[in-house]
């Protein structure tokens, strides 16, 4: 596992091409492993730009905290 930090915010567009917001959250064990814990977020967006508002309003995103598939 790769050391770098992952961004906590993940866009991607399902099968049906709705864009998905997941919300990812990365914690340490006793020998500081990095540990990634993935929730898929229940709402569908029509645009990126549409889950990155919703994540800045409900998450408290910033710029450059996310990533996209």
């Amino acid at each position: 596992m790769s050391r770098i930090p992952l961004r906590p915010f993940l866009i991607c567009k399902d099968e049906d091409g709705h864009v998905r917001l997941t919300v990812r959250e990365t914690r340490y064990n006793s020998q500081n492993y990095p540990l990634i814990t993935s929730t898929l977020q229940q709402e569908t967006f029509a645009t990126a730009a549409a889950a990155r508002a919703h994540a800045k309003m409900h998450f408290g995103a910033e710029a450059g905290q996310f990533a996209s598939k």
